[in-house]
């Protein structure tokens, strides 16, 4: 069973959808004729998607300026979604920090942990009976390949990760045979734009341009392969390595040598 069709009552919904991959989201589902519900916190940079996807496409875009690592600001937008039409859920918000987690603001970890994980769930379990009912529906997941191993120095985000992904395969196991697809994506660094040489970051510097695989690239295969309810979509030689070194080599090999080059992004 395929995705449910665009109609002027239902909505999909796209979080962190203020930049990098969400902006990239949001456009290819109104490219294909969705309307949208917009949420992120920076409610003037949704305001502007908003107004350019309709005049784009035609559709209709709501804006919801929510932080959702709040459960306060969180909690009506979770009731509101639950008795919506919601055809398709990308739940893609996400913060990460790097460096020895000692010295980083306990606050912001626990923020992080949060939205990255938290928010998912209960996004998600708000959307889920009404899909259920209507026996359709689409449900992105935002992982990581870094969920997929121990990362010390990125050791709030690596977990949280490690949640958002297991929870999105089992989830989709659950369902099976329900007409709701759930897919994880699990990218590693998405390049948004091209970086200025003297602003570039380390990441920037290390990683070959080849290597890079844009928002917009990565957009298109995860709507692709959410409609083909695919498990796991992975864009990008890098994410495609990560995958691979977090489910298959030793633990005691791989911890070291990526904590030693999350701990270059910390510095």
């Amino acid at each position: 069973m395929s995705l449910p069709s665009p109609t002027t009552d239902n909505r999909a919904v796209v979080t962190g959808a203020s930049s990098g991959i969400g902006t990239a989201l949001a456009a290819e589902l109104a490219g294909r004729g969705y309307s949208l519900i917009l949420v992120a916190r920076r409610g003037e940079l949704l305001n502007e998607l908003a107004q350019r996807l309709t005049l784009a496409h035609g559709i209709t875009a709501e804006v919801r300026a929510v932080d959702l690592a709040d459960r306060a600001q969180r909690a009506p937008l979770v009731e509101e979604l639950a008795a919506r039409d919601i055809a398709i859920l990308c739940n893609n918000a996400g913060i990460a920090t790097f460096g020895a987690i000692t010295e980083l603001d306990p606050a912001y970890e626990r923020d992080q942990l949060e939205l990255n994980a938290v928010a998912v769930h209960d996004l998600s379990l708000a959307v889920l009976p009404g899909m259920l009912e209507r026996g359709a529906g689409g449900i992105l997941i935002s992982g990581s390949a870094a969920g997929n191993m121990p990362i010390p120095n990125n050791t709030t985000y690596a977990a949280s990760k490690a949640f958002a992904n297991t929870f999105a395969e089992s989830l989709r196991g659950e369902l099976k045979d329900t007409g709701v697809h759930v897919t994880l994506l699990a990218p590693g660094p998405v390049r948004t734009e091209t970086p200025d040489p003297a602003e570039a970051s380390i990441v920037d510097r290390m990683v070959p341009d080849f290597m890079w695989v844009s928002s917009e690239y990565t957009a298109k295969v995860s709507i692709d392969a959410l409609a083909r309810n695919k498990m796991r979509v992975v864009p990008g030689l890098i994410s495609k390595g990560m995958s691979v070194a977090g489910q298959y080599s030793p633990r005691a090999l791989s911890a070291p040598i990526a904590g030693a080059f999350y701990r270059k992004l910390g510095g």
